[in-house]
C-alpha cells in the first residue's frame, strides 16, 4: 500500500484537527495545489483512512472525515512520530 507523499500526511494532520474542505485544505500549506490535494484525497478515501461527504447544494459543498481505520491509522503515526523523538533525544 503506498499512499504517500509529502503532502499526505500534512493533510491527515488538518483534516484530524478538522479542517475537512478542500479549499481550506489548500490553503493550509504554501505549495499544496488543488490537483495535488484531490490526487492525496482520492488515494485515502480508496484506502479507507478517510470518508468523503458529499451534500447536494448549490454549490456543491464536499467534507473529508476520518474512518475508524484512519483514526487507528493515525495513532500508529503517532507512536511512530514519538518513538523517533525519543531515538533522537538520546543520540541514537
Amino acid at each position: 500500500m503506498n499512499i504517500g507523499c509529502k503532502w499526505t500526511l500534512h493533510i491527515l494532520m488538518q483534516i484530524r484537527r478538522g479542517v475537512n474542505r478542500p479549499r481550506a485544505l489548500v490553503k493550509t500549506k504554501p505549495g499544496l495545489t488543488t490537483k495535488v490535494l484531490n490526487e492525496r484525497l482520492a488515494k485515502m478515501v480508496q484506502f479507507g483512512i478517510l470518508n468523503k461527504l458529499s451534500y447536494p447544494e448549490v454549490p456543491p459543498r464536499v467534507e473529508y472525515h476520518l474512518t475508524p481505520f484512519g483514526k487507528e491509522f493515525l495513532d500508529i503515526l503517532d507512536c511512530i512520530e514519538a518513538l523517533h523523538r525519543k531515538l533522537m533525544k538520546n543520540g541514537d
